[in-house]
């Protein structure tokens, strides 16, 4: 535990959850936190923001930073099932794959958990309209000293602090510091995503005809598979439903620093008739009927071995690029935050290279694993070669082959790291 009278203090880079997250543990672990983002203000409803799942571990380490910790669930659905089945885009026939009926996530809208965690934070740890340029470590390793834009001035603000904490996402700039060789790898598909908003239009033919298809909408995270593509579908709060198309390409160009791309009106033209072609009407009118669609360009990198250099630690996104078929994404940003923070607190900023090990060799051999099998599992879905088995037929899968698809052989799907029991 830390003695010194003095807070140690960190710079966290990046206000989305994974730095939300670690401002939450570093300020429970009795550090004072400095959140850089380059956006002015947080965001009051996200444009390309879309649904996540929580599981049972980050709902309950969620709901201990929050003073109210019911109001996780109340801005949250129950997903009970997970459920996998398959579509023939010709006959326009589903069938059920695999069903878990003991699934235990929860589904939630970014932008509803972003304000959950934003306004149980005090707000003076935000410096809003600040965009990360550069760092350097004090040549004792004593300190880390973080330069700023202040994009509303031009103004270069320098930040000394004990910690630097990148939660830069993906893309993360502060990695590539270090590891400048390091390339993303593409899955090889992109993800059409989107939200329809179907509040005052719950009785529509639209909405009626997709709780007749798929009819456990309320408590289940869907998979539908067709011949080398699949979607993703389940309900959010708020009378939302959330939509993920997973289709096979070539690698497009990225815009800038993120992995979503704008989309033209003829594109999204293309995706509306590719959809009635693959998918039942019911699901390609939801499609259809959905507002300012957007694509993700999917990618993971090989799993790191070293996620932290002196004072300067990745977590999130930053840490482990990952494919979003597992789910694991968020997740594991919530536990990456958890045990940094448990590790600080522990050892103090005495025995900081300690902490940082003890962080290191907890989530990378979690991670690696979990990041390998959520690649696997895309490949698996989208019928791509593996080196082990053939593509996935959905109308020749075994029993085994299906029960594969689940969730729950994620690994290390329910377990729970020591230092947090």
């Amino acid at each position: 535990m830390m003695t010194s009278e003095k807070k140690p203090k960190a710079v966290v880079v990046g206000g989305s959850i994974a730095g939300l997250c670690s401002a939450h543990t570093l300020t429970a672990a009795g550090w004072e936190v400095v959140l850089l983002e380059k956006s002015f203000a947080p965001p009051t409803g996200s444009p390309t923001g879309a649904g996540l799942g929580l599981d049972a571990l980050s709902c309950s380490i969620i709901q201990s930073w929050l003073q109210q910790p019911d109001a996780l669930h109340k801005a949250t659905l129950p997903l009970t099932i997970d459920q996998n089945q398959a579509t023939d885009g010709e006959t326009k026939i589903s069938w059920t794959l695999t069903k878990d009926e003991n699934f235990n996530f929860r589904a939630a809208h970014w932008s509803d958990l972003h304000t959950l965690l934003h306004a149980a934070l005090p707000p003076y740890i935000f410096l809003w309209g600040h965009l990360f340029l550069s760092f350097s470590i004090a040549d004792d390793k004593s300190s880390v000293a973080v330069k700023t834009k202040v994009l509303q001035t031009g103004e270069i603000m320098e930040i000394s602090a004990d910690l630097l904490v990148a939660a830069d996402g993906c893309l993360s700039s502060i990695r590539q510091t270090f590891l400048p060789d390091l390339k993303l790898r593409y899955a090889g598909y992109c993800a059409w995503r989107g939200v329809l908003d179907f509040s005052g239009n719950e009785d529509s033919e639209t909405i009626l005809g997709i709780r007749r298809a798929y009819q456990d909408l309320e408590k289940c995270l869907y998979f539908d598979l067709g011949s080398q593509t699949h979607v993703v579908l389940y309900e959010l709060l708020k009378k939302r439903m959330n939509w993920l198309w997973y289709i096979n390409q070539p690698e497009p160009a990225l815009q800038g620093s993120s992995v979503t791309t704008k989309v033209s009106n003829e594109m999204i033209k293309e995706m509306h008739e590719a959809a009635e072609k693959f998918w039942i009407p019911e699901l390609s009118r939801l499609m259809k009927e959905t507002k300012d669609p957007f694509v993700n360009v999917i990618y993971d990198s090989e799993p790191l071995q070293q996620i932290f250099w002196d004072n300067v630690i990745l977590v999130g996104d930053a840490a482990h690029p990952t494919t979003p078929h597992c789910l694991r994404s968020t997740n594991m940003s919530v536990l990456d935050a958890a045990v940094l923070g448990k590790c600080l607190e522990k050892w103090g900023l005495e025995n900081l290279h300690s902490a940082l090990s003890e962080y290191q060799s907890t989530r990378v051999p979690v991670v690696t694993k979990q990041v390998l099998h959520a690649r696997r599992l895309g490949r698996i879905k989208q019928g791509l070669a593996l080196h082990d088995r053939e593509p996935f037929d959905p109308k020749k899968a075994t029993l085994e082959e299906c029960h594969e698809l689940q969730q729950k052989n994620v690994p290390f799907f329910a377990d729970v790291p020591l230092m947090l029991l």
